[in-house]
């Protein structure tokens, strides 16, 4: 191919990439959500999804499709057509977790999806029950270790990042907890406050409308840093467990082949949306999330960096699928 052919093809490709760019979006888009509804990536959907819409001008629209700690809904997204029709809003499970717990996997994240933002970072907050006889984490933790395996905690499945949170714990703590898996953080809850578990580390955007009714009573946060809703509540390196520290993500993703005017356009509309007062208000203010809103290129990055540190983790506290 000589150099005006060359020319000419990175042309067209330029010509075509500005043609998509100026024509999209020009009906719904739906985003994918790997969950059941009411849980914080559902919620942090819809509250993106609503000012998304506004900016884009389209309707943008939160399908849940849970199972398989998110598996199942980001399969889903890896399979359908690269238009920026269809997209995934994730935490880190099925991106940075599943590929590394389960011995397969039915999609790459890598390979098969193309990053867009990353929306927030999230932690989890121990609780218990108020009516429960355990009143402080030094409690839960004599317990524990009087009883060893009897205490249940829930989470919402394998490798999720509540049942990464409790098996940190009983590392760090010399204990051991049984561990009971559910769909979401709803299902969870309720058992937790029917007397089913003795404890949960939910969401703290999730978990902090029970603390507040007091019906939940929280002893620790699992991030490095106090929760902006729950300033009162101490992390669990202040609690006495050293290094403690299950902080996870939620971004907006593509199908691999998306045309790269597209991720731009929908990156440049994620880190307006976050800007905006009430997302601010909903998810950080109320809801105890970090907004962040980076580029692409950085937010792969982080996924590389989070798929090795995982894998260590999961070999560490010998996770298994069950």
């Amino acid at each position: 191919m000589n150099i005006t052919k060359i020319l000419t093809a990175i042309a067209a490709t330029f010509l075509t990439s500005v043609a998509v760019a100026q024509s999209y979006p020009n009906k719904p888009i739906k985003i994918i959500v790997p969950y059941p509804a009411g849980g914080n990536a559902d919620i942090t959907g819809r509250v993106l999804a609503k000012k998304m819409s506004d900016l884009l001008s389209v309707p943008v629209v939160i399908e849940n499709r849970g199972g398989a700690n998110g598996g199942i809904g980001t399969d889903a997204v890896v399979k359908a057509a690269p238009d920026g029709y269809t997209l995934l809003l994730a935490a880190s499970g099925p991106i940075v977790i599943n590929p590394v717990l389960y011995a397969k996997v039915p999609y790459d994240p890598i390979k098969d999806l193309r990053p867009i933002s990353q929306v927030l970072t999230f932690q989890y907050v121990l609780v218990v029950p108020t009516a429960s006889s355990i009143k402080s984490i030094q409690d839960l933790v004599t317990q524990a270790r009087s009883q060893p395996g009897k205490l249940s905690y829930g989470s919402t499945g394998i490798g999720g990042g509540g049942h990464l949170a409790g098996e940190m714990f009983a590392m760090t703590s010399n204990t051991q907890f049984n561990h009971a898996p559910y769909k979401g953080s709803a299902p969870a809850l309720v058992d937790l406050m029917g007397g089913q578990l003795s404890f949960t580390f939910d969401t703290v955007l999730t978990a902090s409308p029970l603390i507040k009714d007091n019906r939940l009573r929280a002893f620790a946060v699992s991030g490095p840093k106090r929760a902006s809703s729950l300033p009162e509540v101490p992390t669990m390196a202040e609690a006495g467990f050293k290094d403690f520290d299950v902080t996870q993500f939620i971004g907006l993703f593509a199908p691999a082949k998306t045309d790269t005017s597209i991720v731009q356009k929908l990156n440049a509309a994620v880190v307006q949306a976050i800007k905006d007062p009430e997302v601010i208000q909903a998810l950080q203010t109320k809801g105890g999330n970090d907004l962040v809103g980076n580029s692409p290129d950085v937010f792969a990055a982080i996924i590389s960096r989070e798929l090795k540190m995982y894998d260590a983790l999961i070999q560490k506290a010998k996770i298994k699928q069950e």
